[in-house]
């Protein structure tokens, strides 16, 4: 996925190139971005937060995460999410 740090209209949804593009208020400053990153995939997902872990990208905009839960509620939530995006709550 890619981040954009710092957005002023925060949201998960729409494509960045191919990738799912995840907007978060947090600035990219010790973790805050990405620790916001984190939460609004499990949000957006309807996963509690401990099921969505960081794999690769901790300092970069572009991340991959790895969710816990059944594949093909997760394939089609991701499917809807790349159509356009959706607030954050």
């Amino acid at each position: 996925m890619h981040v954009q740090p710092g957005a002023r209209r925060p949201g998960v949804g729409g494509r960045h190139g191919s990738v799912l593009k995840v907007r978060v208020a947090e600035r990219a400053v010790e973790g805050g971005a990405t620790d916001a990153t984190l939460a609004a995939l499990a949000h957006a997902f309807g996963l509690a937060r401990r099921d969505v872990r960081l794999v690769a990208g901790a300092r970069a905009r572009e991340k991959v995460v790895e969710l816990d839960g059944e594949a093909q509620s997760l394939a089609d939530t991701l499917e809807r999410l790349l159509e356009g995006p959706t607030t954050a709550a």
